[in-house]
């Protein structure tokens, strides 16, 4: 499946090892949101998992998208960078 994943960190310590581990599983297309193709349900709540160890719950807010063949199709963007890749994948 694929994983838009946004947030809003108040802490910049905590914002790079959020980025940092947002790397590991996708590419960051804007300095608070990276497109994680590819992740199995069992990698996205590792993920998840993971970035709710790091963050404040009082304070930030991570959000996950997921994303459909379809709804890739239909992505548009105005500027620089590039579409999504449109990967076959499989809905679990």
């Amino acid at each position: 499946m694929f994983y838009l994943v946004c947030f809003d960190i108040v802490d910049d310590s905590s914002r790079n090892k959020v980025a940092k581990v947002l790397k590991g599983y996708g590419y960051r297309v804007q300095k608070s949101v990276f497109e994680c193709p590819d992740l199995t349900e069992k990698h996205f709540l590792k993920l998840k998992d993971r970035l709710e160890s790091l963050i404040d719950q009082t304070e930030d807010s991570v959000r996950y998208y997921r994303q459909c063949k379809g709804c890739l199709r239909d992505c548009e963007m105005s500027g620089i960078g590039d579409l999504p890749e449109i990967r076959d994948f499989q809905v679990i």
